[in-house]
Order: structure tokens, then C-alpha cells, then sequence
């Protein structure tokens, strides 16, 4: 589990190696990464659920199927 002294130490290294003007720039990108990310899920799990949506058809026996019943050559 990540206790509080371990996100002083991650945000610590991180202003190191992003330097101070870079970690807002940073934050704002992931921040609207998840967001659309978060929308997309949203729209697929809508389109899922949504009447309109078209069902897989289903899979033909493999009697019914003429590759099937051809002779091997």
C-alpha cells in the first residue's frame, strides 16, 4: 500500500526530473487524457446497452457450410 511518505518521495523525484514548470503542464495533459479517456468508455458502455445495437451473428454449423462437405482433393 503507498502511504504518504512514499507520494512525498514520488512527487519529490518528480519535481527533479520534470523540473517545477513542466509538472503542471504534465498534470493538465494526463488529466485530460483520462477524461476522454473516461468519455470513450462512457459511449462504448452506452452503445452496448443502447436497443439499436446489432448482435453478432450467430456462427453457421459446420454442416450447413459447403467448404465442409466438399470431398478432399
Amino acid at each position: 500500500m503507498i502511504g504518504p511518505q512514499d507520494l512525498w518521495v514520488a512527487l519529490i523525484l518528480a519535481v527533479f526530473l520534470f523540473g517545477a514548470k513542466k509538472l503542471p503542464e504534465l498534470s493538465r495533459s494526463l488529466g485530460q487524457a483520462l477524461t476522454q479517456f473516461r468519455k470513450g468508455l462512457a459511449d462504448s458502455q452506452d452503445e452496448a446497452r443502447s436497443p439499436d445495437a446489432v448482435a453478432p451473428a450467430p456462427k453457421a454449423a459446420a454442416s450447413d457450410d459447403p467448404e465442409s462437405q466438399r470431398p478432399d482433393r
